[in-house]
């Protein structure tokens, strides 16, 4: 399933990420096992935030990939399902054939 990752980290965190050099390195890390579709970065409510869109086969795999986010960056996370456009239209599609 295409899921996005929205993630909002702690300024003060991502600061000493950012100078002790484990902030790439943890960005690197999950694109690497991640593979994702996208991958923007950028501010969100005046913090550094990142959305990330990949295929998801089996949630047991988030622990593993947010706690990192949560542990060392105090990030505040959402996790959600989303479609491209021909999703959507499929989906759309296929409510035409529904009862």
């Amino acid at each position: 399933m295409r899921v996005m990752l929205r993630a909002h980290m702690d300024t003060t965190a991502t600061n000493e990420g950012i100078r002790s050099g484990s902030l790439p390195e943890t960005v690197k890390k999950m694109l690497e096992s991640l593979k994702p579709e996208a991958a923007y970065f950028g501010l969100h409510e005046g913090v550094r935030s990142m959305w990330v869109v990949f295929d998801l086969d089996d949630s047991s795999k988030l622990p593993v990939l947010l706690e990192p986010l949560f542990l060392q960056y105090n990030a505040e996370i959402e996790v959600g399902p989303v479609m491209n456009a021909d999703d959507l239209g499929r989906g759309l599609a296929a409510m035409k054939s529904s009862p």
